[in-house]
């Protein structure tokens, strides 16, 4: 039993959960949306850097023009080691001829310092930040790959999306109109992976509030009918067990832990808005770094 515990302990600290015996076979998230989008991206950068040994400097007004160097919200941008922006196919073309060493990004991170300091160091890195995807005008998580080549850092990055807490909300309330319409039936349309209850980064859950089972999870729907009580985060919170107490005692509330995001298959902090409903459990949640 000792050493069934260790490792449920070990698992736990690097898959982000810790599991009861019984969900042994609950799938492991695959980040196929991000490997997409990044190999895009790299594609994208291998072209570039390409054309780049091959046509040096000239090169830049080419980045800077799009054409075959921007790929719907994917560009090219290239700044010098010495910190200055070179060239832009996206909105950081406004900075061309710039000083950006303390360039920050929507949240106040000088992240090209970062970028500059790391492909000095190594030759080539991947950093996240957040930044406007011009394509729905909206601020987004970014992750740039980028590579120095000569005195050029040539970069290209894409987009995942980041759902907000009234965006959470917003599919709670939803799902808690659904439930008391159609009783169990709602169910079947939180578990859907490609209905109206799972997009992007947020999902439905539901467990039973007397039996602590789950009835549904859009992001993995085999754990219906699963033991839920028992499980914990990858810090060893009973998360379930606390969501459930938060319930009975509040009707409704918010709890805090750590969990995979399904979109970026990362280990990251995660606030799940919950209410209860009758004889259930319902819980949205939303992802922060």
């Amino acid at each position: 039993m000792k050493s069934l515990r260790t490792g449920l302990i070990a698992a736990a600290l690097l898959g982000g959960l810790i599991v009861h015996p019984a969900w042994a076979d609950m799938p492991r998230h695959e980040n196929i949306g991000e490997r997409s989008e990044a190999k895009r991206a790299q594609a994208l950068l291998d072209k570039a850097v390409a054309y780049y040994k091959e046509k040096g400097d000239k090169a830049l007004p080419e980045f800077t023009a799009g054409g075959d160097f921007v790929d719907g919200e994917y560009y090219i941008f290239v700044v010098s080691t010495a910190g200055k922006m070179l060239a832009s196919g996206g909105s950081s073309a406004l900075l061309i001829g710039q000083d950006v060493n303390r360039l920050r990004d929507a949240s106040g991170k000088m992240f090209m310092r970062d970028l500059l300091d790391t492909a000095k160091t190594q030759g080539a890195g991947v950093i996240d930040y957040q930044w406007l995807n011009q394509k729905i005008a909206k601020v987004e998580a970014k992750t740039t790959l980028y590579r120095k080549v000569g005195d050029a850092i040539i970069a290209a990055g894409y987009y995942l999306p980041r759902s907000s807490p009234q965006e959470a909300k917003g599919m709670l309330e939803e799902a808690v109109e659904t439930l008391k319409k159609k009783g169990t039936d709602a169910f079947a349309a939180f578990n859907d992976p490609k209905g109206e209850f799972v997009h992007d980064d947020l999902y439905v859950f539901a467990v039973g509030i007397d039996d602590a089972m789950f009835h549904a999870h859009g992001a993995a729907p085999s754990l219906v009918g699963k033991p839920a009580a028992e499980l914990r985060d990858a810090q060893g919170k009973e998360i379930i067990k606390e969501m459930l107490a938060v319930v009975k005692v509040k009707g409704s509330g918010e709890v805090g832990y750590v969990w995979r995001n399904p979109v970026t298959n990362r280990v990251e902090t995660k606030h799940s808005m919950v209410q209860k409903v009758d004889k259930y459990m319902l819980g949205v949640g939303y992802y922060t770094r």
